[in-house]
């Protein structure tokens, strides 16, 4: 038992490694609130979970879909927070390893801005939304969604995100083309040197795809 313990911890550790992840939710966007997240070779890694009807969010992400492995949790204590800022915490080690950030007029507004913190509250890396010109069309398109087929036009422009520690990129982030199923990329193959945990930027992935699948 013990040792089979260990071999599914290490398995875990494993995926938490990875240079390449696809997020996708696990249902139509209309309802929303679960994601997979798979390796480069297809292999479900991990799985997110928002917990309903909570004034603050609660997301956790497991080992697997059965939700017997807690790896993660993102919290945020602040309700209805226009510019939020989200614990993220090592479940295992019950230990909170960093805040991401967003910046809130801006994002809203302009474009997606976020920093990420480590457990110290100081800045390790920022993300930023691509392009200016096609970030201030996504909105655009995105108030007019109440006209009939305007609001579709918004995916003919997935967004992509940039996060750079120093000046220097350390992961792309990029998102498909698709009006029903919400699909991330997660690229960490700049970062060579690991000056990124993780942990972060898998949690940074699911923060993503949890707030457009409210918008």
């Amino acid at each position: 038992m013990h040792h089979a313990e260990s071999s599914a911890s290490v398995a875990t550790v494993d995926c938490l490694q990875a240079t390449h992840y696809v997020l996708r939710s696990r249902f139509f966007r209309l309802f929303g609130g679960a994601y997979e997240l798979r390796d480069g070779q297809g292999h479900l890694c991990l799985y997110a979970e928002m917990k309903r009807f909570r004034l603050k969010e609660d997301i956790r992400i497991y080992a697997d879909a059965g939700r017997r492995d807690e790896v993660l949790r993102i919290r945020t204590e602040s309700i209805f927070d226009f510019s939020g800022a989200y614990d993220i915490q090592d479940s295992r080690a019950h230990a909170r390893i960093g805040t991401l950030r967003r910046s809130g007029l801006r994002s809203t507004f302009v474009r997606d801005h976020w920093q990420m913190l480590d457990a110290n509250g100081e800045p390790v890396a920022e993300l930023t939304e691509d392009s200016l010109g096609k970030s201030l069309l996504r909105r655009l398109l995105e108030f007019a969604g109440e006209m009939p087929l305007v609001g579709l036009l918004g995916y003919l422009f997935p967004q992509r995100y940039a996060l750079t520690s120093h000046g220097r990129p350390v992961a792309h982030y990029r998102q498909h083309f698709n009006p029903l199923i919400y699909k991330l990329d997660l690229d960490l193959s700049p970062d060579t040197s690991q000056r990124i945990d993780r942990r972060l930027a898998i949690a940074m992935a699911v923060l993503l795809a949890a707030i457009e699948g409210r918008q």
